[in-house]
C-alpha cells in the first residue's frame, strides 16, 4: 500500500494570511474590472443615448454591471484559490482528515451586512429612477403619472395591426405614414393602439415599450437627443408574421422633420380625408376598425 504523507506545513499559514492575499488580490481586481466595465464597456452598453429613456436605461445597465463586477470576482477568486491553495496533491492521501473548521462570526457578520446593504441600496435607486425619471421607457396607460414638464410636445400615434405598424399625426392634419421619422431635441408622446389583436410597440433603440392594445390608448414619454436609425418591432406574439413586424425608424434635424412632415401631408392629403376622424383608440372589427394604412408607394421613406 502506498504511503500517503500530509503535507504538514500547508496547515501552517494562518486562516487570516489566506484572507489577506485574497482581499489584496481581489480589490486591484476589482478595481481594474470595474474601470474597464464602467469607462470602457459602458459607453457602448445597449440601448444608447438617442433618447433621455434610452440614455436613463444605458446608464442603470451600467452601473449594475459595474457593482457585479466585485462580486463575481470575488466568487471566482476564492474559488480558484482554494482550487490551487487547498487541493490535493501527489502523495498526500485524499481520505486524510482535514482542518477542524468551525463558524466565523466576523465573517458571516460581514457577509450579511454587505449583501443586506448591497441589495437595498439597489432597491432604492431602482425604485428612485424608476419615479423620478418617468417610467423608465414604460407606457403609462391613458391616464400617465407623469407628464413632461414642457407643453411643446409632439404627439405620435402608433396604430399596431396583423402585420405592421403605422403612425399618424394629429398635428400634421390626421395623416398617416408607414414610416417614423422624429425631430432631434424634441418631446415625443406616443399614444400606442391596435386595431385587431394585442401588439407590443418596441422602439428599443429610443428605449420605449408600450403594450398596443384595441380600443386602448398607451402612452409613452420619450426625448429625443441624438440623430440615427432605429428599428421597431413588434414584441407581443400576435400570429402568423408577428416575426415580420417591424420597420425602421430615423431621428433627423428638426429641419428635415419638418421639411418631410409637411411633405407627406401634401401629398396624401387625398388619402387622409378618405381615412375616419382622428380618434386615440380603434374598435376592433373584421375590417381592421376602417383604420386601414398607406400603400407604401405613397410613403417615399417607407422603405428606408
Amino acid at each position: 500500500m502506498a504511503n500517503f504523507v500530509l503535507d504538514e506545513s500547508r496547515s501552517e499559514e494562518s486562516t487570516k494570511g489566506h484572507l489577506t492575499k485574497i482581499l489584496v488580490i481581489w480589490a486591484i481586481t476589482s478595481v481594474i474590472g470595474m474601470a474597464l466595465v464602467w469607462f470602457v464597456l459602458g459607453p457602448h452598453l445597449p440601448p444608447g443615448t438617442m433618447t433621455d429613456q434610452a440614455q436613463g436605461a444605458q446608464f442603470d445597465i451600467r452601473l449594475v454591471s459595474t457593482l457585479v463586477v466585485p462580486v463575481l470576482f470575488f466568487v471566482w477568486l476564492f474559488f480558484g484559490y482554494s482550487i490551487m491553495k487547498w487541493r490535493v496533491r501527489p502523495g498526500e492521501d485524499p481520505l486524510a482528515p482535514g482542518a477542524n473548521i468551525s463558524g466565523n462570526s466576523k465573517a458571516q457578520g460581514a457577509w450579511y451586512i454587505i449583501t443586506t446593504t448591497l441589495v437595498l441600496g439597489l432597491a432604492a435607486f431602482g425604485t428612485y429612477f424608476l419615479v423620478v425619471p418617468a417610467g423608465a421607457g414604460g407606457a403609462e396607460g391613458s391616464s400617465p403619472i407623469w407628464r413632461p414638464a414642457t407643453k411643446n410636445i409632439l404627439q405620435v400615434q402608433v396604430i399596431a395591426q396583423q402585420w405592421r405598424f403605422t403612425y399618424r399625426w394629429p398635428q400634421f392634419g390626421g395623416m398617416e405614414t408607414t414610416s417614423l421619422e422624429l425631430p432631434n431635441n424634441t418631446e415625443i408622446q406616443f399614444n400606442v393602439t391596435s386595431l385587431d389583436v394585442i401588439h407590443d410597440f418596441w422602439a428599443y433603440g429610443l428605449g420605449v415599450k408600450a403594450d398596443a392594445n384595441p380600443d386602448y390608448n398607451n402612452i409613452a414619454y420619450a426625448k429625443t437627443q441624438q440623430t440615427g436609425k432605429f428599428v421597431v418591432r413588434c414584441d407581443e406574439l400576435c400570429g402568423i408574421w408577428h416575426g415580420a413586424m417591424y420597420n425602421y425608424g430615423h431621428v433627423v434635424s428638426q429641419a428635415q422633420f419638418q421639411t418631410w412632415a409637411s411633405n407627406m401631408e401634401t401629398q396624401n392629403a387625398a388619402l387622409t380625408k378618405l381615412l375616419p376622424k382622428y380618434s386615440l383608440t380603434y374598435t376592433p372589427s373584421y375590417s381592421g376598425a376602417g383604420g386601414g394604412y398607406y400603400n407604401t408607394a405613397t410613403d417615399p421613406n417607407a422603405n428606408l
